[in-house]
């Protein structure tokens, strides 16, 4: 296993205010790593810890097998929950400026195509004081990868801009991933996380509540799964032993004509479903399973949590 980042009970507080609490993490590499919560879940923080933007109150981590950021700062590519431009320089202007910060020379061409990848080519020479915030954001990303980083940082990459922008910040993420890229990227869209991310934690008040794939963390929330069968007439002779198998492999078992619907408790329960309806002879036309988007997961396990700490 090839571990990229990881970090060991990182905590931030501010006074009395603990903002990240003893958070412990681990991305590989070639991973596009989704951070999810709500504003104020502490996302940023936690990114700005481990980018060097601001100080750990405790804990520890390590980037790309380093403990000191000087040492592999070349080697990434952070774009924050803020980017301040100079409104006199270009954009091209900029990720030479940035490339320099990050000890490498950027040719114009490199500009350009890096800019082309953002969709801000035919922007490149216009100054940065004339760039619309959803602009501005598509300059940060062009920043943070100006430099063919190993590793990137994003911090709410497709927040402010357009639903176009955001498929084209979507497909650039996801071929950088192809080129050998790490991405940690934090976001409250979970349709962004859910369509992109290999792996997802999703925070809570400085916590991580729960970490897998989407579905790893569908199996673990998946406790009500409603199935609805499309099939052909039951013989009466079987009847019974039918409908003592469902009552027993779930709940609010309903016949309407040929279809029954029914609740389960486990996705395992369904070809089980179906062995016994078609060993007693009956045909099969249609299953539909409604499974939780990432929506409802991530809502119902924080409505959980704020209930059990009333």
């Amino acid at each position: 296993m090839n571990v990229v980042i990881e970090a060991n009970g990182l905590t931030k507080s501010y006074g009395a205010k603990t903002v990240v609490n003893k958070v412990d993490l681990q991305v590989e590499k070639g991973e596009i790593y989704g951070f999810l919560g709500r504003n104020g879940a502490g996302k940023s923080t936690f990114m700005n810890m481990i980018t060097g933007i601001t100080q750990p109150s405790a804990g520890s981590f390590r980037l790309l097998n380093e403990s000191s950021l000087e040492k592999v700062k070349h080697r990434i590519g952070v774009l924050p929950d803020y980017s301040m431009f100079y409104d006199s320089l270009t954009a091209v202007g900029h990720l030479k400026y940035f490339a320099k910060l990050n000890g490498c020379r950027a040719s114009t061409k490199r500009c350009e195509t890096v800019l082309e990848r953002v969709g801000l080519l035919e922007d490149g020479y216009k100054k940065a004081g004339r760039f619309s915030f959803g602009m501005k954001k598509k300059l940060g990303i062009a920043q943070a990868i100006i430099h063919d980083p190993e590793l990137i940082f994003l911090d709410e990459p497709t927040s402010g801009v357009d639903a176009e922008s955001a498929l084209y910040i979507h497909k650039l993420l996801i071929d950088l991933q192809k080129e050998g890229k790490t991405i940690f990227m934090t976001s409250h869209n979970l349709y962004e996380i859910e369509k992109m991310c290999t792996r997802i934690a999703i925070m809570k008040n400085g916590s991580i509540l729960k970490e897998g794939t989407i579905d790893e963390l569908r199996k673990h929330f998946m406790s009500n799964i409603s199935v609805q069968i499309r099939h052909s007439d039951i013989p009466d002779q079987h009847f019974g032993l039918i409908n003592g198998f469902l009552e027993s492999a779930g709940e609010q078992l309903e016949y309407r004509g040929h279809e029954i619907s029914i609740i389960v408790n486990s996705e395992e329960k369904i070809p089980a479903i179906v062995r016994v309806l078609t060993n007693c002879k009956v045909g099969i036309y249609r299953i539909h399973v409604d499974e939780p988007s990432l929506e409802e997961i991530f809502l119902d396990d924080t409505e959980k949590s704020s209930v059990s700490s009333i």
